[in-house]
């Protein structure tokens, strides 16, 4: 199973900036000091390029955010300040989905250390999100010839509103979102599979409306390739989440969608999502959880 981490291409941000950059450093370290994965498989991927962000996100859009001529007002929604290394981790993040995706095809499973950046729509980002990077790693490995159908199962904590817009009317690509009803965003939009989550919602509440999206998502279309977005923030004690999943439930979060996956025979390619945890190394205990559990199981054959 191949691992590609972005953590050394980092952010400059505000002191006090809400977002936990420092979450990433300390997964990809955990997962070194860990062996889950052989050393030859922890890799750095390549930035996407062009042409592939082009597949999902309108070229004026992608001009103006590489040239820096995004308003103040579009980059407020974004929440980063526009700059050089923004973009280059934009690219390397959608690069490392592409990646990962590849490398599911050919092992069954590969994870990104990044990624999940559900919120971007083509023609603008918001919530943290730029770029695309599901939507672009599932129009990459449709433009190269390599799967037709692609199921797209979101546990991030809010809705990932841009992938449900960008493949709306795509039979090709089912779009499964598991979320907080009352979260970011305030309007939702319309996903093939919703399943909308009152506040506090627990490990039990949570676990049963997944099984039966998960069942119903793989078997609304016969995929050929799975992204999971496994985000850490509907962990009990995260700052933004607005549900309480213990890390003992979001473990067991993992193993059923990689099993049910494996189960169908669908190579499940991973992201880690959201994670704003009061602890910072809660958020990494969670993804760190996840990276473990698909090696666990890829090891299994």
């Amino acid at each position: 199973m191949k691992v590609f981490h972005i953590e050394q291409f980092r952010i400059p941000l505000p002191q006090g900036h809400p977002f936990p950059m420092e979450k990433y450093e300390r997964l990809h370290q955990r997962v070194v000091e860990a062996a889950i994965v052989e050393t030859e498989d922890l890799c750095v991927p390549r930035a996407a390029t062009v042409r592939e962000i082009r597949l999902v996100h309108d070229p004026k859009y992608t001009d103006r955010a590489e040239q820096g001529k995004l308003t103040s007002q579009e980059m407020r929604r974004i929440g980063f300040p526009w700059s050089m290394e923004l973009m280059e981790r934009a690219r390397r993040s959608c690069g490392a989905t592409i990646e990962a995706c590849r490398a599911a095809l050919v092992d069954g499973f590969g994870v990104s250390l990044s990624g999940g950046t559900h919120h971007a729509f083509p023609d603008h980002g918001e919530g943290y999100c730029l770029y695309n990077d599901t939507a672009i790693a599932s129009r990459t490995m449709q433009g190269e010839g390599r799967v037709r159908r692609v199921v797209i199962i979101d546990c991030d904590a809010h809705q990932g509103n841009g992938t449900a817009v960008i493949f709306r009317e795509d039979p090709t690509v089912f779009t499964f979102s598991i979320h907080g009803k009352n979260n970011f965003p305030a309007r939702k939009e319309t996903s093939d599979l919703d399943l909308p989550l009152e506040d506090d919602t627990d490990d039990t509440g949570y676990l049963q409306a997944l099984e039966e999206g998960v069942c119903q998502a793989i078997q609304s279309i016969r995929a050929e390739l799975a992204i999971y977005l496994a985000g850490a923030d509907p962990y009990n004690d995260d700052r933004y989440g607005r549900l309480a999943l213990s890390k003992q439930g979001l473990a067991e979060r993992d193993r059923v969608v990689l099993r049910e996956c494996r189960n169908a025979g669908i190579p499940v390619a991973i992201t880690m999502a959201g994670g704003y945890a009061r602890q910072v190394d809660d958020t990494v205990d969670i993804h760190f959880q996840t990276v473990k559990t698909a090696a666990d199981l890829a090891g299994e054959g």
